[in-house]
């Protein structure tokens, strides 16, 4: 089955976030306390609800969305590219970016959306914040009374598990046993928080936000035994 896919139809994708506010005094006391109850049995005795807070980001109730960057294939018999692109700036404001770009060009039964871990994580995550942000899900991410086999969701790190639930692959190690080329990275997910909110630098984490895309694209086109993208293969557009 996953051989017979249609790359055309898969849009790949990545999401940055970081907690939603700099610093853990300047939210409200309600949702302090909040986060301190959600985090009390991850913390143990090791960390103070503040210093825990650094790690907000992974969370929709207490973190937001700074990029989401975007990855889909142009083939033909002749040649293919991959086109990347990137959405940034105001977390409402990218949310319905991405949301039109979903609704427009991705809505077909038939085309599906990629992450690593996206089933537990970017797919969720971003689903959840749009709520947030009072947006209506596109029909892609409203996975409400659908059965398994309605959502069209793939995930590379679903399908590196083969059914094994209890194994975790990152995307860096799977790349790496895949004999996939890593790309110089210039900076890891650790310190999305720092460059975002320190540095004020979001263009360092659209450029990582991007590589991941394309790694995702370059570990799923290897699980189907298909040829590696090349350099010249690859299109980063300007959004």
């Amino acid at each position: 089955m996953l051989y017979e896919l249609n790359l055309d139809n898969i849009l790949f994708l990545d999401i940055e976030t970081v907690p939603e506010e700099q610093h853990f005094d300047t939210l409200g006391p309600t949702k302090r306390e909040l986060w301190e109850q959600k985090t009390r049995f991850k913390r143990k005795e090791e960390f103070s609800a503040e210093e825990f807070y650094e790690r907000a980001g992974i969370w929709a109730e207490f973190g937001k969305i700074v990029c989401i960057s975007v990855g889909y294939f142009n083939t033909n018999e002749h040649s293919r590219n991959f086109r990347v692109t990137s959405f940034q700036g105001e977390e409402a404001l990218l949310l319905v970016a991405f949301k039109t770009l979903v609704e427009t060009h991705f809505n077909d039964t038939k085309q599906l959306l990629c992450a690593h871990n996206g089933k537990e994580f970017d797919f969720p995550y971003i689903a959840r914040r749009m709520i947030i942000n009072g947006i209506k899900l596109p029909a892609k991410l409203d996975l409400f009374g659908k059965k398994p086999w309605e959502v069209a969701h793939l995930d590379t790190l679903e399908l590196w598990k083969f059914g094994d639930y209890k194994h975790y692959t990152s995307l860096k190690l799977m790349a790496h046993v895949l004999g996939i080329a890593s790309p110089k990275e210039d900076i890891d997910g650790s310190m999305v928080r720092n460059v975002y909110y320190v540095e004020k630098d979001i263009r360092r984490i659209v450029a990582y936000c991007e590589l991941d895309v394309i790694t995702t694209a370059q570990v799923f086109l290897r699980l189907r035994s298909d040829a590696l993208l090349t350099d010249d293969e690859i299109t980063r557009v300007d959004n």
